[in-house]
C-alpha cells in the first residue's frame, strides 16, 4: 500500500526532503505508523508526535493505503 509521510523539524533530515515535505512510502498491508519509524531509521527518543489524516494517533496505528501521516519531534515554546 502506499502512504504519503510528512516529517517536521528536524525529522525531515531522515528523509533528505524539507520539513513538510510530503513524499510516498510503500508499506506492506497492515502496516502501522511504527513501520514509517522503523524504516527510516528515525531516532526513537525523538519521535513523539503522530497525525494520521489530520488526527493525532499513536505508534501502534494501522494504516490503510492513501493515509497521509505527519510526525514530528518533541517540539517545546515559549
Amino acid at each position: 500500500m502506499q502512504v504519503t509521510v510528512k516529517l517536521f523539524a528536524t525529522l525531515s533530515q531522515y528523509a533528505k526532503v524539507g520539513p513538510g515535505t510530503p513524499f510516498e512510502m510503500e508499506l506492506p498491508e497492515g502496516a502501522t505508523v511504527a513501520d514509517i519509524v522503523n524504516q527510516l531509521k528515525l531516532p526513537q527518543k525523538e519521535v513523539k508526535v503522530f497525525f494520521v489524516n489530520g488526527r493525532a494517533r499513536s505508534s501502534d496505528w494501522p494504516l490503510r493505503s492513501g493515509d497521509e501521516v505527519g510526525i514530528f519531534p518533541l517540539i517545546a515554546g515559549g
